[in-house]
Formats: C-alpha cells, sequence, structure tokens
C-alpha cells in the first residue's frame, strides 16, 4: 500500500486513487506528426528515481492532482493540485 497525499483530502491509500500516468505537456493536434503522437500517447519513460505523475481521487474530492514521486522507493515529496483542475475552478 501507498499512501498518497491529496491536495484537498489529505492522505489517502492508493486504492481510493487512479494513477493517470506521466506528467508532460501535450503536443498542439494540428502541427504533430503521426510519430509524435504516438509516442505521446504510448512511449512512456519510467525511470528508476523521481518522477513527475498525474494521479485522480476517484473515492474523495474527484480531483486530478501532481505527485512528485521516487519509483523505487514509492518515497512521495510533494502534492500539488494539477494546473487544469486550477483552471476548471476559477473560470
Amino acid at each position: 500500500m501507498i499512501t498518497v497525499p491529496c491536495p484537498w483530502c489529505g492522505p489517502r491509500n492508493s486504492a481510493d486513487l487512479r494513477y493517470v500516468g506521466e506528467s508532460r505537456p501535450r503536443p498542439q493536434p494540428n502541427a504533430t506528426t503521426r510519430e509524435e503522437w504516438r509516442t505521446y500517447l504510448y512511449i512512456r519513460n519510467n525511470p528508476a528515481g523521481w518522477t513527475t505523475e498525474t494521479w485522480y481521487c476517484r473515492a474523495g474530492c474527484r480531483r486530478y492532482f501532481v505527485v512528485e514521486r521516487h519509483t523505487v522507493t514509492n518515497e512521495i515529496r510533494a502534492s500539488r493540485p494539477h494546473r487544469r483542475q486550477l483552471e476548471s475552478e476559477n473560470s
């Protein structure tokens, strides 16, 4: 079990959450080649070390957030609201 700190709900069991994936910028749809789209959709870095990930709190607040997690030790050093989540709340 991994305890992941949700910025709104506090520490949650990872079973209450959904791992969305690595946080990375989405390419522009009209200016991207097929190869760039394939890479964005299917290729992951999967580093052994610190990575920035997106998680979804499915059993609590139902919001997206970003976590900095060490993939070997599962240590978490930061958790913050997802940029898109903040934009939708401020609209």
